[in-house]
């Protein structure tokens, strides 16, 4: 387990603007990337890009797995390449050190005493207000009525701000990551609801009728999508 020795040399290698702007564009693309992939994106050379990108791994700020880019097996399915994603682990630097997470670990299992079914009202009333004071923030200046690309664009920007790294598949949102992650494993119904409640909040705030958030739990990313509302 990674400890804060660890997390200050992780944090120190994006010092290096090149590398800083690797590990922000492999967390942007939302899938395994190649090194040539990378090395395009950014204009640098792949044996750059390579370099970084394992210093990256080492570092288990970016996951290694190997795949044939052909999507084929046997003989003429071509050779397998190195591919890289973000990792799941949490990175934080607090100096003096800090320890919010046990607080938080604290305020879940309360919270889960309280109702059989989390989350309790309370606190899904709380995220929806929370939320929706995050999204009238965000809301596009008055004057004409915004169209639905404008509202969608300032709904995928105030995602991104909150760090859940949404991503359009198939005309929905996706979002590849939980900001809560540290919480899920443990209180994944209370989490999840929480964050459901959190982005309806969000869409209300900033008047986008037309799309709606549900429950969409996927592995090692957020357990919410946000698609077309119902008529």
């Amino acid at each position: 387990m990674p400890n804060a020795r660890a997390d200050v040399e992780a944090v120190a290698l994006l010092a290096e603007p090149v590398r800083s702007a690797l590990y922000e564009w492999v967390v942007g693309a939302g899938r395994a990337v190649s090194r040539q992939e990378a090395a395009g994106a950014l204009g640098i050379t792949r044996a750059l890009a390579a370099f970084h990108l394992d210093r990256l791994a080492a570092a288990e700020l970016l996951v290694v797995e190997y795949r044939r880019l052909s999507g084929r097996a046997g003989p003429g399915a071509g050779r397998t390449s190195k591919l890289y994603r973000p990792a799941p682990r949490d990175v934080s630097v607090s100096l003096p050190g800090r320890r919010y997470e046990i607080a938080a670990e604290l305020f879940a299992r309360t919270i889960e005493q309280l109702e059989v079914q989390p989350p309790p009202r309370a606190l899904r009333g709380a995220a929806l207000e929370m939320g929706e004071a995050i999204g009238a923030a965000a809301r596009l200046p008055t004057g004409k009525r915004p169209s639905q690309k404008q509202l969608r664009e300032a709904l995928l920007a105030t995602l991104a701000e909150h760090d859940y790294q949404p991503h359009v598949r198939s005309g929905e949102i996706r979002l590849e990551n939980c900001p809560f992650h540290t919480l899920v494993d443990e209180h994944r119904p209370l989490v999840c609801g929480m964050n459901l409640a959190l982005i309806e909040g969000m869409i209300r705030g900033l008047g986008a009728r037309r799309v709606a958030a549900r429950t969409d739990r996927r592995p090692e990313q957020c357990c919410v999508t946000i698609g077309s509302a119902s008529p």
